[in-house]
């Protein structure tokens, strides 16, 4: 048979009792067919003997016989669809055979092969090749394909024995036509179809918003292990800087610790001379006045009147000694350690005052940024350098610029274009050879045009020097700053969250002011004023310098 006559002929090879190929096809005398096992199995539970096909009524039950044409085309159609089977499972890959947890094909009954379809109203499951004739017969095309479902029998009414194919939304339950008609009559009731739509459509919503929330907690994720990383840098650098400050520290300690002991080794060694020198000088007193009492004893044992009395007078005087009685040795340590811890006491002080200023500034300077200025916002007598790192005053010479939102109009300002709304930052700018100078940091929001008045209030957290000893920091009011010495190189460094804008003279490593307990609620923006030419003698430009960490 061909492949078209089969397909012309497969939707007559289905029973229309058991919606399967036939099996014994017999013909009632109406003409129509019907496996054997179901027509019986029918007029046996029925009172009449009538055709399920036209319902053509018999007054006695007719006496089949099995349909040779139809059994033998059936017998070839079972025997292409066999082979088929076998071709398509040879061919199939191990994922098509039936799994745990995946859906089986209920006709299948050898190798059990996954399902790719249920059928809601044959409330049966099938592999690729049963469903076949669900996608050929024009009897069963009608009929609602789902994907595999397991317990298809949860889909039909428990009371009238029907699909249900209806959702009541008064009851939000689901329901068959009868139940509509009976049960439901008054209640809101719309085709599954309908509710599966503005279902779906929620679902939609609740997926984008629970993307939403993903993405914000991914964000958080990569925020937090930002901070991990960045503590770890911090942690890093701390133990570095703390191995190299306690390192002097020791250093200083153990030189401390060398001095004692060698002081007291010469001490000792001092003395030890000493008592040596003394010794030498008492045995030799003490081997004169041996030879003395030798020569006294001699006499005293002399019985010659004459001798004794002549060698008295001959006998010398008493050998010069020396009065011993405060000579001694001074071998007291007492006080050294107290003495020496005090000193190395003093010394760690000024190590520590040397140390922890260039740990800080370390510290700051590892959050170096590149910070270029923005000629968009430099005032007209402002020269700026084609790299945008140096910014001088022209000398009266005012340039002919476009006078947009961003620039300065009268105030010989001009600001970085990198904005900073978070985390640290830190920049150097070289003010040698300058008298006049501003520096610092402004909200980027501040008024840039007429009168401008230059304090934290106002959205500025500057500092400046005039004439060229004056140190001040614009806060309200002004405070007067004290410098041991005259920078050269100033450090600005912001830490957003804290609220903290720090100043350091860079090549003393020392403080030179900090604002504290700041409110940043907007972009800040580097901040620059290489004031006025004042006739030449403050032509220096300021020179924003790569960070040296």
């Amino acid at each position: 048979m061909s492949s078209v006559s089969c397909l012309l002929y497969e939707d007559q090879f289905l029973c229309s009792i058991c919606l399967d190929v036939f099996r014994d096809p017999v013909s009632t005398p109406c003409g129509h067919n019907f496996c054997n096992t179901c027509i019986i199995d029918h007029w046996n539970s029925n009172d009449k003997y009538q055709c399920p096909m036209c319902k053509e009524a018999f007054a006695t039950r007719p006496d089949l016989k099995v349909n040779t044409l139809l059994s033998e085309m059936v017998a070839q159609f079972r025997q292409s669809a066999q082979q088929k089977a076998r071709s398509s499972r040879s061919s199939s890959s191990e994922q098509q055979v039936f799994k745990p947890g995946e859906v089986p094909c209920d006709v299948c009954t050898e190798t059990k092969l996954k399902a790719l379809k249920s059928c809601l109203v044959c409330l049966t499951s099938y592999c690729e090749t049963h469903l076949e004739p669900h996608l050929t017969a024009s009897s069963l095309k009608r009929h609602q394909l789902t994907d595999p479902v397991e317990n298809l029998e949860d889909r039909m009414c428990p009371k009238h024995d029907k699909p249900l194919e209806l959702f009541c939304k008064t009851d939000q339950t689901f329901v068959c036509l009868l139940c509509h008609v009976s049960d439901h009559k008054m209640h809101d009731v719309v085709p599954l179809e309908k509710e599966y739509g503005e279902k779906k459509v929620k679902l939609w919503k609740t997926e984008a918003e629970i993307e939403q929330i993903i993405q914000k907690r991914q964000l958080k994720i990569q925020e937090i292990t930002r901070s991990v990383d960045l503590g770890k840098e911090d942690a890093d650098r701390e133990v570095a800087e703390g191995v190299r400050v306690f390192t002097a520290l020791k250093d200083s300690v153990e030189r401390g610790l060398n001095e004692l002991i060698k002081k007291i080794e010469v001490s000792q060694e001092m003395a030890q001379k000493q008592a040596e020198g003394l010794i030498k000088e008492l045995e030799q007193e003490i081997s004169e006045l041996k030879k003395r009492s030798s020569e006294v004893e001699h006499l005293l044992r002399s019985k010659d009147y004459l001798h004794l009395l002549r060698s008295f007078q001959s006998f010398k005087s008493a050998p010069h000694t020396k009065d011993w009685t405060e000579v001694s040795v001074c071998q007291s340590y007492e006080g050294t350690v107290v003495r020496n811890v005090r000193q190395l006491e003093e010394t760690i002080s000024k190590e520590m005052k040397k140390l922890l200023p260039v740990a800080e500034l370390k510290r700051v300077q590892q959050y170096a940024v590149d910070v270029t200025l923005d000629p968009d916002t430099a005032q007209a007598e402002l020269r700026l350098s084609d790299d945008g790192k140096e910014v001088s005053h022209c000398g009266g010479k005012k340039k002919n610029l476009p006078d947009n939102p961003e620039r300065f109009t009268n105030r010989t300002f001009v600001l970085g274009k990198q904005g900073f709304s978070a985390g640290k930052f830190c920049y150097e700018v070289q003010v040698k050879g300058k008298i006049n100078w501003d520096l610092g940091v402004v909200r980027e929001s501040i008024n840039r045009k007429g009168g401008i008045s230059m304090s934290p209030q106002c959205g500025y957290w500057a500092i400046c020097l005039r004439n060229g000893h004056r140190y001040n920091a614009h806060a309200d009011p002004p405070v007067s700053l004290s410098l041991k010495s005259e920078p050269q190189k100033v450090g600005v460094f912001v830490d957003y969250e804290e609220g903290l804008v720090s100043f350091y003279d860079v090549d003393a490593a020392a403080l030179i002011y900090s604002f504290t307990g700041c409110s940043f609620n907007r972009k800040l923006l580097p901040f620059f004023s290489p004031c006025n030419n004042d006739g030449g003698k403050n032509s220096a430009p300021l020179i924003i310098c790569p960070v040296k960490a």
